[in-house]
């Protein structure tokens, strides 16, 4: 952390766990709950950087603890809504992560955690790129789950070029919805549930 000198491992260790904080109506609030939170390991910091935050861990293939990712409980006017600190060649790993079949990749943090609430395995990067993810993914299909709009798009033509012995796949949100924790409060989690079943099963057959 900058200022502090202190590791990624440090930061994550003298985190708190959710339960009974302010981490954990921050994640409830956007439909998750805090049983998959925990899951994936969150946890709550006070003090990160500055101002509270719920702290994810990104990992590389191997397991390996390379990153600590935090979102903001609130941000002001100029702040930044979230701080990505360590070495890097990490991603959130959900539920089995990169491991399951499929393998579906999202854009960030709520995002893994809507696709986990609703029974979905994933990896996030944070806007950051993986070394090792064309290795794990080699021969097998892949599904981008990236934001819709242009942003979205050009994420999802970047990771297709760079995946190019992977089968690839685009998977949307919802109509209607930005992101994948969009859909999870709008639509709530039976939709989204049915709506990934449907399509992946759709372009898997």
């Amino acid at each position: 952390m900058p200022g502090t000198g202190a590791s990624p491992e440090e930061i994550l260790a003298s985190a708190l766990p959710l339960a009974g904080t302010a981490g954990q109506a921050y994640v409830e609030r956007r439909g998750i709950p805090v049983e998959i939170a925990d899951a994936i390991g969150l946890r709550f910091d006070e003090d990160f950087g500055g101002r509270p935050a719920v702290l994810a861990p990104l990992y590389d293939h191997e397991g390996t603890l390379r990153s600590i990712h935090g979102r903001y409980l609130y941000a002001q006017r100029g702040q930044n809504k979230m701080l990505t600190i360590g070495h890097g060649d990490g991603m959130i790993h959900a539920l089995k992560g990169w491991h399951a079949e499929p393998v579906i990749i999202v854009e960030g943090l709520f995002d893994a955690l809507s696709l986990a609430t609703c029974g979905w395995s994933c990896i996030a990067p944070i806007g950051r790129w993986a070394s090792w993810l064309p290795g794990v993914t080699s021969g097998r299909g892949v599904w981008l789950g990236f934001d819709t709009g242009r942003p979205g798009e050009a994420d999802a033509t970047h990771y297709r070029q760079r995946l190019s012995e992977a089968d690839v796949h685009r998977l949307l949100p919802p109509a209607g919805c930005k992101d994948w924790n969009t859909a999870l409060v709008k639509r709530g989690r039976g939709v989204v549930t049915r709506w990934l079943q449907d399509h992946i099963n759709q372009d898997n057959g």
